[in-house]
């Protein structure tokens, strides 16, 4: 109970004796801190322990920073111990002149935080000053008739030190005929004046040496001596005498050179010579004028206060007969408002950071002014409407601190003037300016010039070329407005990031790190983060959306009528009776490109017999203009071109070989007119010519080991060994054309079996074969091959069968996407869809539909409606989704497009034996 009590009562007393002990603390902390030294203390020689003083601890000096404020360094503070250290010349004299008091008044500066104290050093006199007369020697004209008792005013020595110290005594030299006695002026000074203690006779003694001595009371006393010389003249009865002993004046300070100060005036009684007086300065002055004649006394030089107060001048009397006189002058100097307050920044901070709170101390205001009284008193304000305001520390001295919020992206800098106006009248003032500038702080984050980002690039742009460039600007300065630009993210694939793009970290230009391909990458989108050098760094995220544009880049691609293998075209027979529209075949192409680059049109080039057949614009399919006339070739030559829709069209060409005929055994004739056989001599020397052209001596052995290779090769066996009497040889195995790049697979044979005597041209085979003899059979590559149980097939003369392709599983790649070959139902102008989506669809349904055509084991329509694409692609593509593009499709040794009826395919060949295919008429060699 008695100490619950205790503590409640406690606290009730805190709240009272803690401002009390606050303001006590404040108190004596904003007290002077006093010293007292010596004058002339050396260099070094320690004036107190300024930091015990002052409360600080030795630990506390290196973070508080102990120093010294003032406008001369006459004291510094030692950064070891705190003490307060002399580091110049202390000179009482020169610090303070004659002043009874002389303190040192300055400023001790703590940072860490911040704060100053008032501290004062007197300086004590010390005899260092020995009294000193102006002249080693003067002299002193004295008549002999000059009475017993007459004083004359002698040389005044000068001492610079004070009290005890300045001078005291004179004394003379002993002398029957002088004496001395010292008098006090009313500024305390002293004056000897001799005293003449018996009558002079020029006669006997016309000269007298004596010697003056100032002394003053130091410890030790110093002492200065003068050599007074007395010259004896002749009689002059009556001296002149001044109106007044002392003249006393004063004079304003900014009187004009020549002014009147006042004038002497003295009288003698004698007459003639004797009476006339001559007035001059007992020693000659540099500030003020003496008229010899009427004593009027003006000013040579500008008078300032602040210099001299008062002046004493001693005024001289000389009559004819060379009696002196003399007069004490004193012009005491009236202070004007002539001086101007001078205002000092002191501790000034160099960093003001503009996140500084209200009240931050900025520097200290010193104000002086060397008038006196009200002239000497100033005021002081702060101009303009600016964050900052001053704050009143001691007598004359003023503290500037922040009175607002700063922005230095607002204001990187202020221009604070600061105006004292004196007391005087008239009011005299100063106006000082000082710039304050603001140091940054990192408060603002970097800003992109746009809120995302969206740049088209077209394919095939080169490596390493400059896509876009993003910009974000930072009001900040220096290395807070520093921005590295990066890539933070992005849909890609992490690892294919870098692969792709890059960004310059410095100016923020996006590179292409590689050739960006449309069919294979339509957009992706990056976050690109613009990140400052400040501390802590700030960051701003933007979005940059690429989209790689079409080029048209791809040519049309032929996928049928197929090439041979060894790049020769294929023969097509057409009836003899066919009529005009009578559907002869389909040239079928895709194009790898989108949109109108993917769009194609199909056009005669070039006809053995022009106007015999047309070409569908967008269909590609061929057909007969008019019937063949009797005068039309059998064989007819006819040429394809395919352009794409793009700027500028690239194409590609289709050449069909047809022949009139209404069987095959009625096409070979013309076939064997056709076939025309290489010269293989020609070729050697072809190759032999190039060989020799860019092959040097060196590989002169390579050339010919290849020639004899080639030589060896071409002596191989003829190709028509098989048809020599009695013989069935099955030709070499021939390499089935490659269909995984987007051809369309298909395959087939032809066989041929004759029971009679038949002579070839072209084959030049003289022996019967039977009907059990071999049937030579031909394949889609050109290559024929014997079937040796020949018996089996000898109920069908002419047989075309479907082969199902090397490889059932085909794909196109994203770089060999096809386009449409035709439209819908066939129509020549026929539009090609707008949605890029469907056109993909539509150019994998046509590859889709030609690959069941083709495949022989299964059916051509597949189940009703789907056109057989339900089963390749899923149950959603329908026929009640998507058009039917079967047509484009040609099936060869059909007279029809692809229908969606289901069924087999039929291998009974039409009437006129349309559907069978030879070579181009090249003998095949081995």
């Amino acid at each position: 109970m008695g100490s619950g009590a205790g503590e409640r009562g406690w606290a009730e007393r805190r709240p009272v004796l803690f401002p009390f002990l606050l303001s006590l603390f404040c108190l004596a902390l904003s007290e002077q801190i006093r010293y007292r030294i010596p004058e002339e203390m050396p260099e070094g020689s320690v004036v107190g322990n300024l930091a015990k003083d002052l409360r600080l601890s030795v630990h506390e000096l290196p973070t508080r920073k102990l120093r010294v404020s003032s406008e001369k360094p006459y004291f510094t503070v030692s950064s070891e111990s705190g003490e307060l250290l002399v580091s110049s010349r202390l000179d009482r004299e020169q610090i303070c002149g004659k002043k009874p008091s002389c303190a040192l008044e300055f400023e001790a500066v703590a940072e860490n935080p911040l704060n100053f104290y008032h501290v004062s050093v007197e300086i004590e006199d010390v005899n260092d000053h020995t009294p000193k007369f102006m002249q080693n020697s003067f002299e002193l004209q004295i008549s002999e008739s000059t009475l017993p008792g007459t004083r004359f005013i002698l040389e005044v020595a000068e001492d610079a030190d004070i009290g005890l110290n300045s001078l005291q005594t004179y004394k003379l030299s002993l002398s029957p005929s002088f004496s001395l006695i010292s008098k006090e002026k009313q500024d305390g000074s002293k004056y000897p004046e001799l005293v003449l203690e018996k009558p002079l006779d020029r006669e006997q003694q016309g000269y007298h040496r004596l010697v003056l001595t100032a002394s003053d009371r130091g410890d030790p006393p110093l002492n200065g001596t003068t050599e007074l010389r007395i010259q004896v003249t002749d009689a002059n009865d009556n001296p002149p005498v001044f109106s007044q002993d002392v003249y006393r004046v004063s004079l304003g300070e900014n009187v004009p050179p020549g002014t009147t100060v006042l004038q002497v005036s003295a009288t003698d009684q004698d007459e003639g010579v004797n009476s006339e007086i001559t007035y001059s300065f007992y020693r000659t002055g540099q500030v003020f004028g003496l008229n010899s004649k009427n004593g009027e006394i003006t000013t040579l030089n500008t008078l300032d206060f602040e210099e001299i107060k008062e002046y004493s001048i001693v005024v001289e009397g000389r009559d004819g007969g060379g009696l002196v006189a003399q007069c004490t002058v004193e012009i005491n100097i009236q202070d004007e408002n002539d001086n101007r307050p001078d205002v000092k920044f002191h501790s000034l901070v160099e960093m003001i950071l503009e996140n500084a709170v209200p009240g931050t101390l900025i520097a200290l205001i010193k104000i002086h002014d060397r008038d006196s009284g009200e002239n000497g008193e100033v005021t002081c304000r702060l101009e303009g409407e600016v964050p900052f305001k001053i704050i009143s520390s001691s007598k004359n001295s003023y503290k500037l601190v922040t009175d607002g919020t700063l922005d230095r992206e607002q204001t990187p800098e202020y221009n604070v003037t600061i105006t004292a106006t004196d007391k005087g009248k008239p009011p005299l003032s100063t106006s000082t300016s000082v710039t304050l500038h603001i140091t940054d702080v990192n408060d603002n984050a970097p800003v992109f010039h746009q809120t995302s980002y969206v740049v088209h690039v077209a394919e095939n742009n080169p490596p390493g070329a400059s896509i876009a460039q993003v910009s974000a600007s930072d009001p900040d300065l220096g290395p807070n407005s520093h921005i590295s630009y990066s890539i933070l993210a992005s849909d890609l694939e992490p690892r294919a990031l870098s692969s792709y793009v890059s960004v310059s970290a410095q100016s923020g230009v996006v590179f292409a790190q590689r050739a960006f391909d449309h069919e294979q990458l339509r957009a992706f989108e990056l976050t690109l983060q613009a990140r400052d050098h400040g501390s802590p760094a700030l960051s701003t995220n933007v979005s940059l959306r690429v989209l790689v544009g079409d080029r048209n880049d791809n040519a049309p691609r032929v996928l049928y009528p197929p090439l041979g293998p060894d790049g020769s075209a294929l023969f097509d027979t057409v009836p003899r009776a066919a009529q005009p529209g009578y559907l002869v075949t389909k040239v079928v192409a895709v194009d790898a490109d989108s949109g109108h680059n993917a769009w194609l049109s199909y056009h005669v080039l070039q006809a053995s017999e022009p106007g015999l057949f047309s070409v569908g614009l967008r269909t590609g399919e061929v057909r007969t203009a008019r019937a063949l006339g009797d005068r039309d070739a059998a064989r007819q030559r006819l040429l394809v071109a395919v352009r794409d829709g793009g700027q500028p069209a690239l194409s590609a060409t289709a050449t069909l070989l047809l022949v009139f005929a209404d069987s095959l055994q009625e096409a070979l004739p013309d076939l064997s007119d056709h076939s025309e056989p290489t010269d293989p001599q020609a070729e050697l020397q072809f190759y032999l010519v190039v060989a020799l052209a860019l092959i040097s001596v060196l590989f002169l052995l390579a050339v010919i080991l290849a020639v004899a290779l080639h030589l060896r090769r071409s002596s191989s066996p003829a190709a028509w060994g098989c048809f020599q009497p009695g013989v069935c040889v099955k030709s070499g195995p021939v390499v089935p054309p490659n269909y995984s790049e987007g051809t369309l697979p298909y395959s087939y044979n032809l066989c041929v079996a004759h029971t009679g005597k038949t002579e070839f041209n072209f084959l030049k085979c003289n022996e019967q074969l039977s009907s059990g003899q071999d049937i030579l059979c031909g394949d889609s590559s050109g290559a024929l091959f014997p079937l040796c149980n020949s018996s089996e097939s000898t109920s069908h003369p002419e047989t075309l069968t479907a082969q199902a392709p090397p490889n059932t599983d085909w794909r196109f790649s994203q770089a060999q996407r096809p386009g449409t070959s035709g439209s819908q139902n066939g129509d020549e102008t026929g539009t090609w869809p707008n949605n890029q989506f469907d056109t993909e669809m539509l150019q994998a349904m046509i590859l889709a539909s030609a690959s069941e055509a083709a495949d022989g084991s299964s059916t051509l329509g597949g189940s009703a409606g789907t056109m057989g694409l339900s089963a390749r692609y899923g149950p959603q593509f329908t026929l009640q989704h998507v058009p039917d593009y079967r047509q484009n499709v040609y099936i060869p040794g059909s007279n029809a497009t692809l229908t969606n009826a289901a069924g087999k395919r039929d291998g009974k060949a039409p009437a006129g034996g349309n559907g069978n295919k030879k070579k181009s008429g090249k003998k095949e060699k081995k």
